[in-house]
């Protein structure tokens, strides 16, 4: 299984980064819509995309306006996204207010919030609630030929809980964000975010096969910003950085 790291920082780009974007190829699948969306058109090659929207902040829904873009001469005739009514609608209301942009997007809405599970081609997806301004999901797709599991959980706090914990168990890929060191972890509590210790534990305690570290801070200009040695010295997986344009195997 791959997933292609289209954009990998939270809030804004810089110079060597976009805004929250992956996909999957093989289930035609895009988590989340920042503004590395405008890569997708060199990898896509399904009929179908699904967008699963973790929740409505910009940084997360603004590549849906690059979709008329991406999207011509595609082999895609059907595009469906995914996530809260609440945050969908605000998305329709705003986003693509004609006054902000001028055409219409041709998709399904599609709300889970009265939804246990629900299926995308070949994956089953199940999501649960984080803590973070305004609410985010985090998702967990499993597919069962070949039998994996991938976990996304971006804009979080981290959720300690036995419950996340036994829900996001033996992960092939567990997707977790880190925008803050340890240092301002002060700022990661008052902004909703995670920083580099409550990572590990949360991976700690999940126990994933590997783990990639995503959304990270924007203006953080060390050549490691958020101390992933730290990270690799407390878990036993593999722990990697995700950065933009990267190709991750599980």
């Amino acid at each position: 299984m791959q997933i292609h790291c289209l954009g990998t920082v939270g809030y804004h780009p810089n110079d060597t980064r976009h805004t929250s974007c992956y996909f999957l190829p093989k289930s035609g699948i895009l988590l989340d819509g920042g503004s590395g969306m405008f890569r997708l058109r060199k990898h896509i090659e399904t009929e179908s995309l699904d967008i699963l929207l973790s929740h409505a902040h910009l940084d997360h829904i603004l590549g849906l306006t690059f979709l008329l873009d991406v999207l011509h001469e595609s082999s895609v005739k059907k595009i469906r996204i995914w996530g809260e009514a609440t945050k969908l609608q605000a998305v329709q209301d705003h986003l693509f207010h004609p006054l902000i942009f001028p055409m219409p997007l041709e998709c399904e809405w599609n709300p889970i919030d009265d939804l246990e599970s629900f299926t995308i081609n070949d994956a089953e997806i199940t999501f649960r609630h984080q803590e973070h301004p305004g609410g985010s999901i985090a998702y967990r797709i499993d597919w069962q030929s070949p039998r994996k599991r991938l976990v996304y959980a971006t804009d979080t706090t981290g959720d300690l809980s036995d419950e996340h914990a036994h829900w996001s168990q033996d992960a092939d890929l567990l997707m977790h964000e880190c925008y803050f060191r340890d240092e301002a972890s002060h700022w990661a509590l008052r902004t909703g975010h995670c920083w580099t210790s409550r990572v590990a534990q949360v991976a700690a305690k999940s126990k994933p096969k590997q783990l990639l570290l995503t959304h990270i801070n924007p203006i953080e200009t060390r050549d490691d910003p958020i101390d992933i040695a730290s990270i690799r010295r407390q878990i036993e997986c593999k722990a990697i950085l995700a950065e933009d344009e990267m190709l991750v195997e599980f």
